[in-house]
This record gives C-alpha cells, structure tokens and sequence, in this order.
C-alpha cells in the first residue's frame, strides 16, 4: 500500500466519521472489527497466468487459473454468509475462482472505511452505496475497471446493451470503480396496486386518469366513509412516483423530449398534480396525516379497509394477499395501470435499478485475474448461473422456459439454501428467476407493469467541486420546495401564488444547478464514448 495514499485515506476516515456522526445519512455506529485479510496464497501464482493475454480481447470466452480471492462482503440478516452454500460451489466449478471470504459485523460502510484505511485490502469489496466507490476510487484505493476491458469481451458487450447502467456507474473522474448491476433491480420497482374485490363489490372499474381517479375516490369514500381511498406513506418522497404520469419529476431531471436538465416542481405540470391532491386533501380521499404516514401506519390502513389504492414495491402484492387471505379470502390486492396525468403520459417512475456492487483493490495482485472473472458473470452462461444455479440440481426447463425447483417456497427461502440472489454472487441477473417463485398475481404484476415504463434517468456523478458548490443552494432548494409544496396541498398556501412560488425557488440558485448537472452528464456522455 502507498504510504502516502494510506495517509490521505486516515484523514479521510477521520472525516468520514466525523461527518457520519452529525449527518443525517446514519450508517450506524457498529464499526466493524474485521480486517481483511490480504495475505491470499493465490497471490504468489506466476506471473504467466496473472497476465492478461490481449489475443483473447476478442473471445466470449474467459479462460482462467485456479485463484483464491480474498473478499470483504455483506452478510444479509435474512439470508446470513454461508460459505458453503451451492452458488460458491458453482462458481468455481465454472470459473476455477473461490473467495476467501470476511463479513463485517456492524454496517458494510464503517468496515469499508476501516479495511481501506488499514491498507490492507482484499482482493474485492462490497459496497452498498455507489458514492464510496467512487470516493476510494477516487483516492486512488480501488482499480479502474474500464482500463481492463480489452480482457472483458462480455462485459465490453454488456456495457454497449446497457449504456444508461454503464454510464451511472462512472465517477466524475471519467473511471469506473464498481462493476454496474443489472436485473435485480427490478424487485425496486414500485406499482399502483387496487383492491380488485372491492372495486368489484362496488361495481367500479381502475381508473384511466385523474380525473377519473377522482371520481373513484369519491365512490370509494361514500362506501367507506371513514377510509382515506387513496393512501401511501413518506409523505413528499412518494411525489416522484405519481409525478411519471405527469411527465415530470420531484427533483432535477432529464427531459429526453427537449434534451434539457430541469427541475421538475417548476413545471406546469407539476403544480397540476399538485392541484390533484389539494383537491383530494380537502375532500378527505387522502389521509389528513399523509405528510408523516410511515410504513406502519401506512400497512394499517390498506390491511384494515381503510385504503384501496396505493402505490408502492410491486412485492407488496403478495405482501399483502398472502396473510390478509387467511382471513379474507376474497383480499385481493392487483397491479393497476398508472393513471394518465397528462395527455400521453400513463407512466410509472423508473425505479428498478440498483446501485450496490462490487469493487476491486487497486493493489491486488490478482486484478486482472479478477477481471476475468467478472466477465464470466457478464456472460449470458454466467447470468444463467447465478440466477438459476444448475439444470437438473435447482432448476428445470419446461416448454422452452427455466423453473426453480419446488423444493423452493419463496425467494427467501432459496437465497438461505443456495446463496444465490445473495449480495456479491451476481452482478447480471435474470429477474424471471425470481418471478418463477411468484404468485400468479405478482407475476401478472411484472407482466403487465413494464408497459408503463419511464425511460431510465440518468445520474451524473459530480466531482467534489461541483458538490461543494451546490451544496447550500441543493438544501435550500429542497427544503423550500418541501415545504412550499406541503402547503399547497394542505391549503394553507394557494395555488394563485404559484408563479411567486416558482420565482423564489430560481432565486434559490435552480439555474445554476442545472448547469452543474448538465455539465456532468456532459461529461458522462463523453467519458462513455
């Protein structure tokens, strides 16, 4: 390890800590105790088969030696590390590659930091937030994984099918240091689900647009009078997801029609929504507390007959169906068509991505050995692998189509007994694994759910300048949006002073973020060429 890269990493940790004991971004205060273990007897293979061999850059195929690499990975609650599971056993039966594996025991991000400035790190580390990949990468602690692509035939292909994944995954210094993931993200996707049997009882069909929204909630609301119709929970946060259908956002965005940065509660659009559910408010068809529901209360409503239209993760479908059936077994919570806000626009929010990952020491003395490996799992057979396992042993193909095995109730229950779905055992998934475990209901969710699709945003990385300078403008913006929009939905702001609204929030520095974030994905674009 550099010494004096191990210096600058201190005194990064120091801030670190400092910072995470008075931000709000609490990441817990269990450091972990563990430190990587660097000394990988691996390590000491020849040269010969550490060497990348440029004669296969154009292969899909990714040779490689037996190797041992050391790993500092998560272990979920749910489903704790196992080093037996069967996807390790897998993994190396395809790729010669097993793990040496250390798991922290407080929050992955306390034991990132301690790992990192012990300077000693393993071959591979687990992070669940993207921004520490590209701070240690950015300190020089982790490998650029685009300086290795000449010996990632596969992942060079994976990069060309999936350009917005590839391009969120780069820091602002134009380097990539965690290898992007995709499909798994999809259990993040978020729905408008309804009560079908309700509906039914009252002889109403899902709405096609706000207006029609409306009409049912108020059909809702005189059957149920003490029920809030349409109901969900964090408040302004939830803005994002119903704002899709008005072809705008809750934050800055960018608009693929007039390829312009934006920030979305100025637009026209935005403040009607914002009309919407000032009218729903007043006519009590949300709840009067919808600004601090959480996710308690929130369950309460939709599991006791008090809410019947909801949005949220399309897994809540059998969240709720399963249990509330014992009891009711007419319960039946189904994916609902997003409501049309705006003419041409009956849109979900892009939510199905998920920024965790892998990342690799920039002193391993197995970088490109684990390069290659991780072209492996950007094979459609290395996909394969770590969403199905193996034929004949966790799956079978029936009519042309992959089935987990019965002997797996639940995706749970498969991550405990196989490991796989487990964090650090993919990076490329086929969520269909998943979907195989689904009820019926939930898979006729996913089905019909990716009609409605927002294009994928993108999200340029700012350089630490550019976040310095916007920081005190992005907190006063926010909070001013917060509350301002709060109250126009409670009333105690009209909508008529909409237009002052909007002049205060550009004198809070709206334009020149904008800038900022233009200027970013400029940059992004050019880095990804």
């Amino acid at each position: 390890m550099r010494k004096g890269l191990s210096m600058l990493l201190l005194i990064s940790l120091a801030l670190g800590l400092i910072a995470g004991c008075s931000g709000g971004n609490n990441e817990g205060n269990n450091a972990s105790n563990h430190k990587a273990d660097s000394k990988n007897s691996s390590s000491t293979s020849n040269s010969s088969n550490n060497s990348a061999d440029s004669s296969d850059s154009n292969a899909n195929k990714t040779s490689l030696p037996e190797k041992t690499f050391t790993f500092l990975d998560v272990s979920h609650p749910s489903w704790p590390y196992d080093e037996n599971w069967l996807v390790w056993k897998l993994l190396k039966e395809q790729t010669g590659v097993s793990f040496k594996v250390q798991v922290p025991s407080g929050e992955m991000a306390d034991a990132l930091s301690l790992a990192i400035a012990s300077g000693e790190l393993p071959d591979l580390l687990y992070t669940e937030d993207k921004s520490l990949a590209d701070k240690y990468g950015q300190m020089g602690a982790l490998a650029n994984i685009l300086d290795y692509t000449d010996i990632m035939p596969n992942f060079k292909q994976w990069m060309e099918k999936y350009p917005n994944d590839t391009r969120n995954a780069i820091a602002a210094d134009g380097k990539m240091y965690i290898f992007p993931n995709q499909g798994i993200g999809e259990t993040n996707r978020m729905i408008w689900m309804y009560r079908e049997d309700i509906f039914k009882k009252l002889n109403l069909t899902p709405p096609q647009n706000w207006d029609e929204l409306y009409t049912v909630l108020k059909a809702l609301k005189q059957a149920y009078p003490d029920s809030y119709p349409l109901s969900w929970r964090d408040g302004i946060a939830y803005l994002l997801n119903f704002s899709a259908s008005f072809k705008t956002s809750n934050d800055f965005y960018y608009d693929y029609d007039t390829n312009t940065w934006k920030y979305a509660p100025l637009d026209d659009n935005y403040k009607t929504m914002i009309g919407y559910f000032n009218k729903f408010y007043k006519e009590g068809l949300i709840p009067p507390d919808f600004l601090s529901i959480d996710t308690k209360q929130w369950q309460d409503l939709i599991s006791t007959d008090k809410a019947f239209i909801t949005l949220d993760y399309i897994g809540r479908i059998d969240f709720y169906n399963t249990p509330l059936r014992a009891d009711n077994p007419d319960y039946n919570l189904l994916f609902m068509p997003p409501p049309e806000g705006v003419p041409g626009s009956q849109k979900n929010a892009f939510t199905q991505f998920d920024q965790a990952g892998m990342m690799v020491s920039g002193d391993s003395k197995n970088i490109k050995d684990v390069m290659k490996y991780f072209d492996f799992l950007y094979s459609e057979d290395g996909k394969n692998l770590v969403s199905w396992g193996k034929e004949g042993e966790t799956y079978t193909v029936k009519d042309g189509k992959n089935v987990l095995n019965p002997d797996y109730t639940t995706v749970a229950d498969l991550r405990k007994k196989t490991g796989l779905s487990t964090d650090g055992a993919y990076t490329w998934f086929d969520y269909d694994a998943h979907l195989s475990l689904s009820s019926p209901e939930l898979a006729s969710a996913y089905e019909q759910a990716r009609k409605y699709d927002s294009q994928q945003q993108p999200m340029p990385t700012l350089t630490q300048t550019e976040l310095d300078d916007t920081n005190v403008e992005m907190t006063s913006i926010q909070k001013y949006r917060d509350e301002n929009v709060a109250k126009f939905i409670l009333g105690t702001r009209s909508l008529s002073e909409w237009d002052k609204y909007v002049s205060d929030l550009k004198g809070l520095g709206v334009d020149h973020v904008i800038s900022v974030y233009k200027e970013a994905y400029e940059r992004s674009l050019q880095t990804a060429k």
